[in-house]
């Protein structure tokens, strides 16, 4: 098993880094320096880069670490364009970045962006921008029904999985989650705990699946009174996709 450490950077993003021993791999470094920082304090080396897609607050940091570590491996988005790659993935293979001693799923998840990419194992997904803690990323280059599908691929996932995504939107996404569903108790106690957790400038993440089931509009899109409020904003459609697109389109204007 790995350790993760969890490295804030610019406003609300979250870069992960996966320490085995002396070693590390690193999760969507869109900057450099704070990673740096970890890998000087702790005496790691740094092995490998996963890389979730091709925006540049999660690849960023890219170049700045293969000056530090040039042996180091990328993985990515094989469709799109990630600086340094060396190993480009389209989802469904089973990788092994050293020094880790696990393999990852690589999970295709289009929506976000059209080659978007989630790593899972060891009971842990990194998911970048596509499944928030209370949310889901926006839907820039794929279409909402693959990014719907995107979402029920890692939804199917075991539920105490561990979601390590890539930014800390959680109260902002829990505030539209109760416009969304009010009635949803299990809801209304995670936006309490939030609260309290990001009074006191704690992060909110990883969640679990099982939490994010309970509490994510998007990951709730049959449930009786989310369909009913989509319906109550002009959505005549019920079907599933249906109701995730209009949910996505209320988000973007919330």
């Amino acid at each position: 098993m790995f350790d993760v450490i969890r490295i804030p950077a610019f406003k609300d993003n979250y870069i992960w880094l996966l320490r085995k021993g002396a070693a590390a791999v690193v999760v969507d470094p869109g900057d450099a320096a704070p990673v740096l920082e970890v890998l000087r304090r702790e005496s790691l080396s740094l092995a490998s880069i996963l890389i979730t897609h091709h925006h540049h607050d999660h690849q960023g940091g890219v170049a700045g670490l293969l000056e530090f570590s040039p042996s180091a491996e990328v993985f990515g988005p094989a469709q799109e364009s990630i600086t340094g790659a060396t190993r480009p993935l389209r989802g469904g293979e089973r990788i092994r970045p050293e020094p880790l001693g696990v393999d990852l799923q690589v999970i295709a998840v289009p929506g976000h962006t059209l080659g978007h990419l989630a790593y899972y194992g060891e009971g842990c997904l990194f998911c970048g921008d596509t499944l928030f803690a209370g949310g889901c990323g926006r839907v820039f280059e794929g279409t909402p029904r693959s990014m719907y599908e995107s979402l029920a691929r890692l939804a199917a996932l075991p539920d105490d999985t561990l979601v390590y995504c890539a930014h800390e939107y959680t109260e902002a996404n829990l505030r539209f989650a109760l416009a969304v569903e009010p009635g949803n108790r299990a809801l209304r106690r995670r936006a309490d705990e939030v609260a309290v957790v990001r009074a006191k400038g704690m992060s909110t993440v990883p969640s679990t699946l099982a939490v994010e089931k309970a509490t994510n509009p998007f990951l709730r899109c049959r449930e009786p009174q989310i369909v009913d409020s989509v319906r109550a904003r002009g959505s005549m459609e019920s079907d599933p996709v249906a109701v995730f697109t209009a949910l996505r389109e209320w988000k973007n204007s919330f």
